[in-house]
């Protein structure tokens, strides 16, 4: 792997672009510790303690890197853009226009990507407001004897918001040149950075204190153990056979070849996870907002809001496995798969095409999500677990959803690699 690694940089066009990457990746953790204007950075350092333990922060703050507790021109991070691109995703279901667009090809898709970047400004301009809002009231730091904002008149906060939006704009242009130019999905490239820039931190924080080594042997043990499932499940699919017929057009035969459609046994990826944990961060929030002496907010605090209570995890499996079957229903169509089929001569060996076919993958797929859901959750739920069993932290970034985000745009990325190498006639990183 490292012999590919040195073939890949040896390579010039190849180089240059793991270079623009890596490049572009670093301005995106520079960013991600500028301060905003109007925002006193020694006031933050001190506040920030306490704030990391406020698990309502912790996906937000885990996706923008760290930086959206120290209030930086990133700390908006990607967030804004993946909710945008999701309730677009969404919106195919409900609004005809948009599946129109989806059908029309590279010129429908790109104009939903422009929906996508509007919609993303509109929920930045949202979020940097509610962010500075939550800041100027103590309840971004609460219990801090010290003011963020010193000087909150209403041009600072202004400039404020202007620089957050500012900052997701510049966020979702570093990932579009990522994505032209470089190597990679660039927004998962980013998503990448923020998460991994966190790892060293909190394994050094594990390995201090009172058993400190052994606890940080179990975390190593753990995560390893994790990676090794999520790899071989993401790598894992379901290969249905589809035969082509032959057909003369003109004076040439056509059709004849035989092809398979690989279903993955997790096709959602990871956004039931964050789906699941946005929805159970809600009644976290009005719960802040209310009368922290009035019962139910008591609670709320006590079942809903905290993540070991057995409530919230139950509540927690239980969405990730609706939203798997969800959005791999809204993500996979069979009946438009099985129309496309027909269009071009193809067929399933055994079942007979059209409506058969679409009844016939529809059965697969729901049948092949059941254990992919149950997967989801499980490596969701394993590592938060042990954490707490060690009393290492609940808001510690080698969660479910960590891991699985890291190791599958780790392996998207290695084998966009390989394939340029393997079309220079150079070995890849898989043999």
């Amino acid at each position: 792997m490292l012999s590919a690694f040195v073939r890949a940089f040896r390579t010039p066009d190849l180089r240059r672009k793991l270079l623009f990457t890596i490049g572009i990746m670093v301005v995106f953790r520079i960013g991600s510790f500028l301060p905003t204007p109007g925002v006193s950075y020694p006031n933050v350092q001190t506040c920030i303690a306490d704030a990391e333990n406020n698990s309502l922060l912790g996906l937000v703050n885990l996706f923008s890197g760290g930086a959206l507790l120290q209030l930086s021109v990133f700390a908006l991070g990607i967030m804004p853009y993946i909710t945008a691109s999701i309730i677009i995703q969404l919106l195919r279901v409900v609004i005809p226009k948009f599946e129109e667009l989806h059908r029309e090809g590279q010129s429908g898709t790109a104009r939903l990507t422009q929906y996508t970047r509007y919609l993303t400004i509109g929920l930045a301009i949202l979020q940097s407001t509610t962010i500075i809002t939550v800041a100027r009231s103590g309840q971004l730091f609460s219990g801090c004897p010290v003011d963020v904002i010193p000087n909150d008149d209403w041009v600072t906060l202004l400039i404020m918001v202007i620089t957050m939006t500012a900052g997701t704009g510049l966020i979702m242009w570093l990932g579009e040149l990522i994505t032209e130019r470089g190597v990679g999905n660039g927004m998962s490239l980013l998503i990448f950075t923020s998460i991994a820039a966190s790892f060293p931190t909190s394994l050094w924080s594990i390995a201090g204190g009172n058993n400190g080594a052994t606890k940080f042997i179990v975390v190593l043990a753990v995560i390893v153990l994790v990676i090794g499932a999520v790899v071989f499940v993401e790598q894992s699919q379901r290969r249905i056979p589809v035969q082509y017929a032959k057909r003369m057009v003109g004076r040439r035969m056509y059709g004849g070849s035989s092809t398979y459609i690989p279903i993955k046994i997790n096709m959602a990826g990871v956004i039931p996870i964050i789906f699941a944990s946005s929805l159970l961060a809600i009644p976290g929030l009005v719960a802040q907002f209310g009368d922290q002496t009035a019962g139910w907010v008591q609670w709320i605090s006590l079942h809903l809001a905290k993540q070991s209570a057995p409530l919230h995890l139950a509540l927690y499996v239980v969405l990730i496995i609706f939203f798997c079957y969800f959005y791999t229903a809204i993500t996979f169509n069979p009946d438009e798969v099985a129309d496309n089929m027909k269009k071009y001569g193809g067929f399933i060996p055994g079942i007979r095409a059209g409506r058969p076919t679409a009844e016939y993958l529809d059965y697969v797929i729901t049948r092949i999500t059941a254990p992919g859901s149950i997967y989801l959750a499980i490596v969701a739920l394993i590592p938060t677990l042990v954490f707490i069993g060690l009393n290492v932290g609940s808001n510690i970034p080698f969660g479910g959803s960590s891991i699985l985000i890291v190791v599958g745009v780790g392996l998207e990325t290695v084998k966009q690699i390989e394939s340029q190498l393997q079309q220079r006639h150079y070995e890849g990183f898989l043999r």
